[in-house]
Protein backbone atom coordinates (compact mmCIF):
# COMPACT_ATOMS: atom_id res chain seq x y z
CA UNK A 1 0.00 0.00 0.00
CA UNK A 2 1.70 3.59 -0.75
CA UNK A 3 2.43 5.61 1.82
CA UNK A 4 -0.43 8.17 2.18
CA UNK A 5 1.71 11.14 1.35
CA UNK A 6 2.56 9.81 -1.79
CA UNK A 7 -1.49 9.12 -2.57
CA UNK A 8 -2.32 12.66 -1.61
CA UNK A 9 1.10 14.77 -3.26
CA UNK A 10 1.95 12.38 -6.02
CA UNK A 11 3.91 15.21 -7.29
CA UNK A 12 6.29 14.74 -4.86
CA UNK A 13 8.93 12.23 -3.38
CA UNK A 14 8.27 10.43 -0.12
CA UNK A 15 11.31 8.02 0.07
CA UNK A 16 14.41 7.78 -2.38
CA UNK A 17 16.61 4.47 -2.46
CA UNK A 18 18.04 2.66 0.59
CA UNK A 19 19.64 5.25 2.60
CA UNK A 20 17.94 8.00 4.88
CA UNK A 21 17.45 11.43 4.06
CA UNK A 22 18.10 13.93 7.19
CA UNK A 23 16.21 16.93 6.22
CA UNK A 24 15.81 20.20 8.20
CA UNK A 25 13.10 22.91 7.24
CA UNK A 26 12.64 27.01 8.04
CA UNK A 27 16.34 27.66 8.35
CA UNK A 28 19.09 29.47 8.23
CA UNK A 29 18.23 30.44 11.65
CA UNK A 30 21.72 31.76 13.62
CA UNK A 31 20.12 30.52 17.12
CA UNK A 32 19.60 26.74 16.14
CA UNK A 33 21.11 26.19 12.51
CA UNK A 34 24.79 26.55 13.94
CA UNK A 35 24.13 23.74 16.90
CA UNK A 36 22.57 21.66 14.40
CA UNK A 37 25.59 21.72 12.24
CA UNK A 38 28.18 21.55 14.98
CA UNK A 39 25.69 17.74 15.87
CA UNK A 40 26.03 16.40 11.96
CA UNK A 41 29.51 17.51 12.00
CA UNK A 42 30.50 15.39 15.32
CA UNK A 43 28.77 12.28 13.78
CA UNK A 44 30.47 13.23 10.18
CA UNK A 45 26.33 12.72 8.83
CA UNK A 46 25.36 15.57 5.95
CA UNK A 47 21.53 16.65 5.62
CA UNK A 48 19.37 18.03 3.01
CA UNK A 49 18.45 22.07 4.12
CA UNK A 50 15.18 23.22 2.76
CA UNK A 51 15.72 26.88 3.78
CA UNK A 52 13.34 30.01 3.21
CA UNK A 53 14.84 32.18 1.29
CA UNK A 54 14.29 35.44 3.18
CA UNK A 55 16.31 33.63 6.07
CA UNK A 56 19.27 33.25 3.49
CA UNK A 57 18.95 37.28 3.06
CA UNK A 58 19.04 37.90 7.07
CA UNK A 59 21.65 35.29 7.07
CA UNK A 60 23.67 34.86 4.66
CA UNK A 61 26.49 34.09 6.81
CA UNK A 62 24.66 31.10 8.43
CA UNK A 63 23.71 29.81 4.90
CA UNK A 64 27.45 29.73 4.29
CA UNK A 65 27.90 27.26 7.13
CA UNK A 66 25.92 24.95 5.67
CA UNK A 67 27.50 25.49 2.33
CA UNK A 68 31.01 25.45 3.81
CA UNK A 69 29.57 22.08 5.27
CA UNK A 70 28.77 19.90 2.89
CA UNK A 71 25.31 20.04 2.70
CA UNK A 72 22.55 20.93 -0.02
CA UNK A 73 20.36 23.05 -0.33
CA UNK A 74 16.74 22.82 -1.17
CA UNK A 75 14.19 25.55 -1.85
CA UNK A 76 11.43 25.79 1.00
CA UNK A 77 10.24 29.54 -0.85
CA UNK A 78 11.41 32.54 -0.23
CA UNK A 79 8.24 33.73 2.61
CA UNK A 80 7.28 29.90 4.12
CA UNK A 81 4.35 30.70 1.59
CA UNK A 82 1.11 28.64 1.84
CA UNK A 83 0.57 27.69 -1.18
CA UNK A 84 -2.87 26.73 -0.72
CA UNK A 85 -3.78 30.27 -0.03
CA UNK A 86 -2.18 31.91 -3.09
CA UNK A 87 -2.15 31.89 -6.68
CA UNK A 88 -0.45 29.70 -9.13
CA UNK A 89 1.59 32.62 -10.61
CA UNK A 90 1.89 34.16 -6.88
CA UNK A 91 3.23 30.84 -5.49
CA UNK A 92 5.73 30.40 -8.33
CA UNK A 93 6.98 33.96 -8.12
CA UNK A 94 7.39 33.32 -4.40
CA UNK A 95 9.69 30.09 -5.40
CA UNK A 96 11.56 31.68 -8.12
CA UNK A 97 12.65 34.47 -5.90
CA UNK A 98 14.59 31.91 -3.98
CA UNK A 99 18.34 33.54 -4.31
CA UNK A 100 20.56 30.34 -4.68
CA UNK A 101 20.53 27.91 -7.14
CA UNK A 102 19.14 24.52 -5.93
CA UNK A 103 16.42 21.84 -8.48
CA UNK A 104 15.55 20.75 -4.81
CA UNK A 105 12.26 21.74 -3.51
CA UNK A 106 9.92 21.22 -0.15
CA UNK A 107 6.34 23.10 0.01
CA UNK A 108 6.01 24.70 3.46
CA UNK A 109 3.64 22.31 5.57
CA UNK A 110 4.10 19.98 2.50
CA UNK A 111 0.68 21.51 1.13
CA UNK A 112 0.47 22.88 -2.80
CA UNK A 113 -2.90 22.59 -4.72
CA UNK A 114 -1.80 20.18 -7.61
CA UNK A 115 -1.36 22.41 -10.27
CA UNK A 116 0.55 24.36 -8.42
CA UNK A 117 3.12 21.16 -7.52
CA UNK A 118 3.07 20.32 -11.20
CA UNK A 119 4.40 24.32 -12.02
CA UNK A 120 7.28 23.94 -9.41
CA UNK A 121 7.73 20.89 -11.42
CA UNK A 122 8.28 22.44 -14.77
CA UNK A 123 10.35 24.72 -13.64
CA UNK A 124 12.94 21.90 -12.86
CA UNK A 125 12.68 21.20 -9.41
CA UNK A 126 12.06 18.01 -8.01
CA UNK A 127 9.92 17.97 -4.96
CA UNK A 128 10.64 15.90 -1.81
CA UNK A 129 8.57 15.54 0.99
CA UNK A 130 8.81 12.96 4.05
CA UNK A 131 7.85 9.92 5.20
CA UNK A 132 9.19 10.33 8.92
CA UNK A 133 7.63 13.56 10.11
CA UNK A 134 8.71 14.69 13.74
CA UNK A 135 6.73 17.03 14.60
CA UNK A 136 9.36 18.63 16.43
CA UNK A 137 7.58 21.99 16.17
CA UNK A 138 4.92 20.87 18.70
CA UNK A 139 5.88 22.06 22.31
CA UNK A 140 3.67 18.98 23.60
CA UNK A 141 5.89 16.31 21.41
CA UNK A 142 8.69 14.89 23.64
CA UNK A 143 12.04 14.10 22.57
CA UNK A 144 11.35 10.60 23.62
CA UNK A 145 8.29 10.80 21.53
CA UNK A 146 10.15 11.65 18.99
CA UNK A 147 12.93 8.98 18.82
CA UNK A 148 10.44 6.30 19.39
CA UNK A 149 8.67 7.65 15.80
CA UNK A 150 11.93 7.57 14.28
CA UNK A 151 12.73 3.82 14.89
CA UNK A 152 8.88 2.66 14.31
CA UNK A 153 8.70 4.46 11.03
CA UNK A 154 12.38 5.04 9.23
CA UNK A 155 12.49 2.33 6.53
CA UNK A 156 15.47 2.57 3.70
CA UNK A 157 15.02 5.39 1.52
CA UNK A 158 12.95 7.34 4.43
CA UNK A 159 13.24 11.07 4.21
CA UNK A 160 13.13 12.39 8.17
CA UNK A 161 11.30 15.72 8.77
CA UNK A 162 13.08 17.92 10.97
CA UNK A 163 13.11 21.55 11.69
CA UNK A 164 15.90 24.32 12.30
CA UNK A 165 13.81 26.79 13.77
CA UNK A 166 12.95 28.67 17.03
CA UNK A 167 9.59 27.07 17.52
CA UNK A 168 11.55 23.54 17.74
CA UNK A 169 15.02 23.91 18.73
CA UNK A 170 15.40 22.32 22.69
CA UNK A 171 13.47 19.23 21.52
CA UNK A 172 15.28 18.83 18.24
CA UNK A 173 18.70 18.96 19.47
CA UNK A 174 17.90 16.74 22.15
CA UNK A 175 16.35 14.30 19.59
CA UNK A 176 18.93 14.63 17.18
CA UNK A 177 21.96 12.62 18.46
CA UNK A 178 20.14 9.89 19.64
CA UNK A 179 18.43 9.42 16.23
CA UNK A 180 21.54 10.01 14.86
CA UNK A 181 23.29 7.10 16.59
CA UNK A 182 20.16 4.99 16.16
CA UNK A 183 20.17 5.27 12.44
CA UNK A 184 23.77 4.46 12.15
CA UNK A 185 23.95 1.55 14.88
CA UNK A 186 21.00 -0.27 12.85
CA UNK A 187 23.17 -0.07 9.82
CA UNK A 188 21.43 3.30 8.22
CA UNK A 189 23.83 5.07 5.32
CA UNK A 190 22.43 8.76 5.94
CA UNK A 191 22.86 11.08 2.70
CA UNK A 192 21.86 14.33 1.27
CA UNK A 193 19.25 14.41 -1.22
Amino acid sequence: MKNILQRLYPCGKCRVGKAVYLTFDDGPIPEVTPKVLAILDKYGVKATFFMVGENIDKHPEVFEMVVKGGHAIGNHTYNHMKGWKVSTAEYIANVQKFPKETKLFRPPYGRTWVWQRRAVKQRGYEIYLWDVLTRDYNPRRTPEAMLQQIQRQTRPGSIINFHDSIKSNERMLEVLPKAIEWLLANGYEIKTL
